[in-house]
């Protein structure tokens, strides 16, 4: 598939606000598709599909393709470029504001209820899309993104050097870079190379708390400052005084002088159980006082 002549035929560029750097390069198309393990029977959903290029690959291996595209002027060369194609979806909209069960629902069957996610999204909606997917009635078996190298190496970091993307995305699955993608294989050419970067889902996210929106909150308070310690950076963003921060901390054996990216998983998971019932206490206690003054 020729990208450049593509553009030229619909009158088109790639447009900066909206991150397009198209893949062209056919081997690093083949890398991402053995980094999803597509076989014959999955059901692959795409996000961001740009061109089809990669699309036209995971048409050849997969059952069925359902492909979620924002961009409303890519959808004539789209539908030009998959025109050939029978076992593809073409879809317009948001995949933030589309049901992925509904998108679903009807290409999945009792013996094959599973469905592998690839896609090409900017960073700063990555742990976003996640949730979204992982929170649907049907989840992903897995999900492929390709994304700057550097956001890629984020998401994977481990404590002393966590952040909180990498906490979002590693609270639901277990990501690894499996390829590296250079710069020359899109057009245009980004200023920095790309990754493959896989990311494996158990049922059930790797952290056992009580209420997943908490969890957030909590892990957002804490990255909320970077420079500050965790005492403090939780004091400011949470709805709590500064004694029940510590009391959290020190019921949770965190040293309070600590910062956020020093901090496990289930360690973050432990503070979140603390913090959630603090609040609800808090909360009760509120109520009773109205009660009295009433």
């Amino acid at each position: 598939m020729d990208v450049k002549s593509v553009l030229r035929q619909f009158n088109l560029r790639p447009k900066k606000s909206l991150g397009q750097n198209f893949l062209v390069d056919e081997h690093a198309l083949s890398q991402i598709v053995r980094a999803a393990d597509i076989m014959t029977e999955d059901v692959v959903l795409e996000i961001g599909p740009g061109l089809g290029s990669l699309t036209c690959h995971l048409c050849d291996a997969a059952r069925h393709v359902i492909t979620v595209e924002i961009d409303r002027t890519l959808l004539p060369p789209l539908r030009s470029v998959l025109a050939d194609r029978s076992n593809v979806t073409l879809i317009e909209g948001d995949i933030l504001r589309l049901d992925p069960t509904v998108l679903l629902s009807h290409y999945l069957t009792n013996e094959l209820p599973n469905y592998k996610v690839v896609a090409n999204i900017p960073y700063y909606i990555t742990s976003a899309i996640i949730r979204h997917l992982l929170e649907a009635d049907i989840k992903p078996q897995s999900i492929v993104l390709t994304i700057q190298l550097e956001v890629a190496q984020r998401i994977i970091a481990q404590p002393d050097d966590m952040n909180l993307l990498a906490v979002s995305v590693q609270f639901y699955g277990v990501p690894r870079i499996v390829h590296r993608i250079p710069a020359g294989a899109f057009y245009p050419a980004p200023d920095v190379d790309s990754a493959v970067l896989r990311i494996d889902l158990p049922e059930q996210p790797r952290v056992n708390v009580k209420d997943v929106d908490m969890f957030f909150k909590v892990a957002k308070a804490g990255f909320g400052q970077k420079r500050k310690q965790l005492h403090n950076s939780l004091a400011a963003g949470l709805p709590l005084k500064h004694e029940q921060i510590m009391q959290a901390l020190n019921e949770t054996g965190i040293d309070p002088k600590r910062r956020a990216e020093t901090l496990t998983l289930e360690e973050w998971g432990r503070l979140t159980g603390v913090v959630d019932q603090l609040i609800r206490d808090q909360s009760i206690g509120d109520q009773g006082l109205g009660n009295t003054f009433e």
